[in-house]
């Protein structure tokens, strides 16, 4: 029988039966604490650390602490968090499987049994992110792009069809299901779990090695995006440490006005809570207007949590969480038990905002959210839709973080392609309904549709220089689109369905017509692309579009029909029609016309019938995909996978950490270094060491295919590092206009030669000198991409200095034994003067480490002068100490698996 930690375990209904639980309300009673205070999303974490309390790992000190969270104490203390199981996209899931293979080899070669390697909890990998917009606009474009798709990532399905054989608790839902977050939202989830040897009933929890993991915070599910490091360590059977958070209540009142849409609300809510400042906080969302939201648009606003900085963008369970699963297939039983499992615990519902004791409320009016679109370069800067065109207008010619620093007099100029072609700055030449964020919430996706049908009927027509794409979410958003007879609209403007994945929002957008990009390049054009994503990074949608808005799906295809960024869509025509000009506001569909097909939407025959697909049809590709078998793999010659260098030189002995003495500085970078500046997911570039590489191993430039699809060749990844066209090396000197360099070259010191990245790392790790990149606010923002972080190891960085980090790529970095340090107070980069011609030691840690302690940092200048200046140490809870000492987290846990 399970643990009772302090009375706990006690029984429930659901229904006629009788179920085992661990009581919170009891666990309250027998603590003196009214537990109905601490935020909904505490109470299903503490859950967990209660259930999993076997007095060696979790502690019944460490329930004690969790069950009396104060909103505003010191965060000092750590929450070892066990979740109910994984879930992972191909990109970052492929090097995932690489790492745990790798493990196995070494077991063997250890002499040890390899199946002590295994997840002990179970793991979904979708495969989403491998299709590219290779072909649009036409009937065919979805079979041609999936059958590209298979040509291009074989090495990389056979050996993830290997890991479903080697692994019992591994599973694979093939290409052309859908987004990960959607599957795991329509499918996956299941609310609560049981554990049938004890009768145990618990919620579900997890985490996933994509950052917006947080989309099934929708429907109640505690769960968050980590990197692939953190999540080996959860299948593994390691708890997740996490500091225990401050939770920020948002209560919301009121509700949407017509021709206001979810995409809208979610670009009003990043924008209010970056300037709050949530980073590594928890979010939840309380009030009356939550609980007027559908769980679909509440998913919306979960999976922007990443933009918005929080850990999670939590929604508890109430009467819609029910409705959305009834809608979606799942079992009456299930249903029941999940609400009789809530209500057990006291904690179904929508809380009103007095009823918890949040760290900081923050409150929403839904009625004053307007239409709205984000960028051009990040999703929290949010513009007004009426004020868009002057805002372009403006960053045009302005020297900032967000403008283009181009002359006004290039604004209106027209040029033309090498095809004669016409292009103008402003100009859209990518329109893609994509992302997990928009293209399965039904309201916005029957908008769209809606829109399409009036702009035909009206006559308006998509320029033929945008390349237009529908990249849904899932199969069933086309179910309802054809069952409404809206998609025949939306393929006449170009809207054909041509994915289902993770396409133009990563970067898979494919490339654009050769002419165009030469048009680009030489006049330095400021084309747009607008797209229904989540994220806008420069280089991240296309590496030659500057201009990167995001926006809700009707209103992409309201810029596609206009064909610029350039236009007033509240006071200027979209274009002419077959009557004349024609307005915005007469294709825009009411509320009343959306709410009369939404019920299209959540059929559960539907959705029974596509997930059962999985196993039973889950494709004549992917069947025809062969395999090896074997519980160790055998790491054939690929440019896609190979064995990762991270357990070189394995003993189960960790060697100590070197000290940090006479270190070059490899790279100095300014203010919201993203991990696609770090380690970019799309394009590779045939004159970077990358594609250099590629092509010395036969590899065509054709061929190339993306970053993200070779994340299972280190020789790759490494070459990518701080390969991004658009990142800045402050230590290359600006030009005489005052712009900088854009791409990833570095000074080589002490000579100050000009070198790639890689090159300058190279050269420095053959000379056995340590390197330190520099950086400023929110270093590492953006996806979990434990290559950042993997990458920046095997190029040899002892350390990465900075103003702050976001959450994921710290903790990364710590995984990868590269220590993060903080400047404190107002010292920085530019305060102290760093050009990255200095010598530097990191001092400190020679006694011993403590989290959160001080280190210095010694700056020697080239002119003989010393400074010792403080540093706060971000290694931050006494876990991550032990995976700094042991060289990282993968090491630590290999050892800790083989000692067992």
């Amino acid at each position: 029988m399970s643990n009772n930690t302090l009375n706990s375990l006690k029984k429930f209904k659901i229904g006629g039966k009788t179920a085992n639980f661990y009581s919170l309300p009891a666990l309250g009673k027998e603590l003196g604490i009214d537990i109905k205070r601490l935020p909904v999303s505490i109470r299903i974490v503490l859950e967990s650390v209660l259930r999993n309390c076997d007095g060696k790992k979790i502690t019944e000190k460490h329930v004690r602490e969790l069950a009396q969270w104060q909103p505003n104490a010191k965060r000092n203390t750590e929450i070892p968090f066990v979740v109910a199981r994984v879930v992972l996209q191909d990109f970052t899931g492929v090097p995932l499987l690489a790492d745990i293979a790798a493990m196995r080899s070494v077991a063997q070669r250890e002499g040890k049994d390899p199946k002590r390697i295994e997840p002990m909890v179970p793991v979904d990998l979708v495969v989403d992110h491998s299709v590219m917009i290779d072909h649009f606009g036409n009937q065919a474009a979805l079979g041609q792009n999936m059958k590209i798709e298979f040509q291009r990532n074989h090495e990389r399905y056979q050996f993830l069809k290997w890991g479903m054989q080697a692994f019992n608790t591994f599973g694979v839902v093939p290409p052309g299901f859908g987004i990960v977050h959607q599957v795991n939202l329509e499918h996956l989830a299941r609310g609560v779990h049981h554990n049938a040897l004890d009768n145990v009933y618990y919620p579900d929890t997890l985490v996933g090695t994509d950052s917006h993991t947080t989309m099934i915070n929708g429907i109640g599910v505690v769960g968050w995006g980590v990197g692939g490091i953190e999540a080996e360590a959860g299948m593994l059977g390691q708890p997740l440490y996490i500091l225990t958070p401050d939770v920020v209540g948002v209560e919301l009142t009121g509700e949407l006005r017509g021709g206001v849409t979810a995409t809208d609300l979610v670009l009003t809510i990043t924008e209010l809570l970056r300037k709050q400042k949530v980073v590594g906080k928890f979010v939840e969302f309380c009030g009356p207007g939550t609980s007027s939201l559908s769980v679909t648009d509440r998913a919306t606003i979960g999976n922007m949590a990443p933009e918005y900085g929080a850990t999670m963008g939590f929604f508890p369970v109430d009467d819609r969480t029910l409705e959305y699963f009834r809608g979606t297939g799942r079992t009456p039983e299930e249903i029941e038990a999940l609400k009789a499992y809530f209500k057990a615990q006291d904690m179904y519902g929508i809380p009103k905002a007095k009823n918890i004791d949040y760290s900081q409320l923050i409150t929403l009016d839904l009625s004053t959210v307007t239409p709205s679109l984000a960028g051009p370069k990040r999703p929290q800067d949010r513009i007004e839709l009426g004020d868009a065109k002057a805002t372009f207008a403006r960053l045009f010619s302005e020297q900032s973080a967000n403008g283009f620093n181009q002359p006004h007099a290039r604004l209106d100029q027209t040029f033309t392609t090498s095809t004669g072609r016409k292009l103008k700055n402003g100009d859209i030449l990518i329109a893609a309904i994509t992302s997990c964020t928009n293209t399965s919430n039904p309201s916005v996706m029957l908008a769209a549709g809606l829109m399409a049908k009036k702009a035909v009927e009206a006559g308006l027509k998509v320029p033929k220089n945008i390349k237009t794409s529908l990249a849904p979410g899932s199969r069933v958003v086309t179910n309802y689109l054809e069952r409404t007879g809206l998609l025949p609209y939306l393929n006449k403007l170009g809207f054909n369905v041509a994915a289902y994945g993770c396409t133009t929002c990563i970067g898979n957008s494919g490339d654009l017509t050769p002419d165009m990009n030469e048009a680009i390049a030489q006049n330095d054009l400021i084309c747009a692309a607008v797209l229904s994503g989540n994220r806008n990074f420069e280089a991240r949608i296309h590496p030659n579009i500057k201009a990167n808005f995001l926006a809700s799906p009707p209103l992409v295809l309201a810029y596609a029909l206009a064909g610029t960024v350039r236009l007033d869509l509240m006071t200027e025509p979209i274009g002419k029609g077959k009557n004349g000009d024609v307005w915005l506001g007469d294709i825009w569909p009411t509320n009343a016309e959306v709410q009369a097909l939404l019920g299209t939407a959540l059929d559960p025959t539907v959705f029974r019938g596509n997930y059962s697909q999985i196993k039973s049809n889950p494709g004549k590709l992917w069947k025809e995909i062969g395999s090896v078998d074997g519980d160790v793999y055998n790491w054939p010659e690929s440019t896609y996978i190979a064995e990762p260098p991270f357990f070189a030189d394995f003993g189960m002995t960790p060697a100590p950490m070197p000290a940090v003495r006479n270190a070059r500085a490899l790279a100095v970078f300014g203010d919201s270094v993203t991990t696609d500046h770090i380690s970019p997911a799309g394009s590779i570039k045939e004159s970077s060491p990358a594609g250099q590489w590629l092509k010395e191993h036969g590899v065509t430039k054709e061929n190339f295919n993306s970053y993200g699809s070779r994340r299972g060749n280190h020789d790759v990844m490494m070459r990518g590092t701080f390969a991004n066209v658009r990142i800045k090396n402050l230590m290359i000197p600006a030009a005489a206009d005052g712009s900088r360099f854009e791409g990833g070259e570095t000074l080589y010191q002490p000579t100050g030669e000009r070198l790639s990245i890689f090159d300058a790392a190279m050269k420095y790790i053959d000379e056995g000198v340590s390197t330190i990149v520099f950086g400023g606010e929110e270093y590492g923002t953006g996806s979990s991409r434990d290559w950042a972080a993997k990458g920046t190891q095997l190029l040899g960085v002892k350390a990465v200095v900075a103003r702050s980090f976001e959450r994921i790529h710290r903790s990364n970095l710590v995984g990868m034994g590269v220590l993060p340090l903080q400047f404190k107070d107002s010292d920085s980069v530019d305060s102290l003067g760093i050009t990255g011609e200095e010598v530097y030691d990191i001092t400190g840690l020679e006694n011993g480490i403590k989290p959160q302690q001080d280190v210095v940092l010694t700056i020697r200048r080239k002119d003989g002068t010393t400074q010792a200046v403080p540093m706060l140490l971000r290694i931050d809870t006494e876990t991550e100490v032990d995976y700094y000492q042991h060289g990282g987290i993968l090491p630590y846990v290999l050892r800790d698996l083989l000692a067992a």
